[in-house]
């Protein structure tokens, strides 16, 4: 049977979960971003999401000047930190929002927003309306989305909305001409469950040029 999870204010929730553990993730970057982005001249970058800090700290050492946001204290602590030992910390900005509420001020050449999907209150497509506005002239909007639960995962922890290819765009409502999409894809890569069972998982790519 299929459950939602009991109400949590969502900054408890993630800040909860990242004081769970030393570190959540691997540190490496989502390889979405590095598959998208290593073309792309380096400017300013809006990392949404930033969690430990892994994407940004990439961003940074390839160039870009980066604002990192997340609505946990520890995960940004702890970005922090990744990047003063990666030599790049003048090049990151770290911000505490709960999107939704609250959301970066500016424009920038990137924004970027890898796996906003939560078990407790997120306005997923408010944000990334957000995002899209937020993008300079000729720059880029780059989302990627988790499109399936695990092929292992017979029950899903919690209920849950994963945005298909056409779906999102459609929800973001980009103004006809503005913009240029130049990937749309699924693909699919390893996935491994707590017991070991050895699977895959689907994920969505969007990366959207906004026309100067």
């Amino acid at each position: 049977m299929t459950h939602t999870p009991a109400p949590d204010r969502p900054a408890d929730f993630w800040e909860s979960f990242y004081r769970n553990g030393d570190r959540i993730w691997s540190g490496r970057p989502n390889p979405l971003l590095v598959r998208e982005a290593s073309d792309l001249t380096p400017g300013t970058a809006l990392d949404l999401g930033c969690g430990e800090g892994a994407d940004a700290v990439w961003l940074a050492s390839r160039g870009w000047r980066v604002t990192a946001v997340d609505i946990s204290a520890t995960a940004l602590e702890r970005a922090a930190r990744h990047a003063a030992d990666a030599g790049v910390d003048e090049r990151i900005a770290w911000q505490r929002h709960e999107l939704g509420r609250t959301f970066p001020d500016g424009t920038f050449d990137l924004v970027s927003a890898h796996y906003l999907q939560s078990p407790v209150e997120l306005d997923l497509y408010g944000i990334l309306r957000r995002a899209a506005a937020a993008v300079a002239p000729g720059g880029t909007l780059l989302i990627g989305l988790h499109a399936t639960w695990p092929s292992w995962q017979h029950e899903p922890p919690f209920d849950g909305e994963f945005p298909t290819l056409d779906g999102l765009p459609a929800e973001l409502a980009l103004p006809e001409g503005e913009w240029t999409v130049v990937t749309a894809e699924t693909v699919h890569k390893p996935s491994v469950s707590p017991e070991g069972v050895e699977g895959f998982r689907g994920d969505n790519v969007w990366r959207l040029r906004r026309e100067g």
